[in-house]
């Protein structure tokens, strides 16, 4: 029987169980040694701060896109740090599924924050 999931402390990805790590699961964290190596740093917490500031000022059930938390970080001026705070905009919003704060929507729909591709809304958790 293998133990259930767990979710990668730096990106918010699921960590399926491996073989390798039947004696060493209760201590695995990060799903590579890139998540190991970049854990969860300053701008990530700003940039969860940012998407649960934006979702508070939505009224009920609404979405927001993770580049207005990319722009609420980077400044209004920063388009070259815009494109650099992408990837760890979509990691946040990844950790804020994990602790259960909110959805990943694609068309309206719920999506797996793990599997989901292109542009992504995040919404509070219903």
């Amino acid at each position: 029987m293998t133990p259930a999931p767990k979710t990668c402390e730096s990106c918010g990805r699921r960590i399926e169980w491996r073989k390798k790590w039947e004696r060493s699961w209760d201590e695995v964290r990060y799903c590579s040694a890139a998540c190991r190596k970049r854990r969860v740093g300053p701008t990530d917490r700003a940039l969860e701060d940012a998407i649960l500031d934006l979702l508070r000022r939505q009224r009920s059930g609404g979405t927001v896109d993770v580049a207005d938390a990319v722009r609420a970080v980077a400044g209004p001026d920063a388009d070259a740090d815009a494109g650099e705070l992408t990837e760890p905009a979509r990691r946040a919003a990844r950790r804020l599924v994990a602790s259960g704060d909110v959805e990943i929507v694609q068309h309206g729909s719920v999506v797996d924050p793990s599997t989901a591709r292109g542009p992504i809304r995040v919404r509070r958790a219903r």
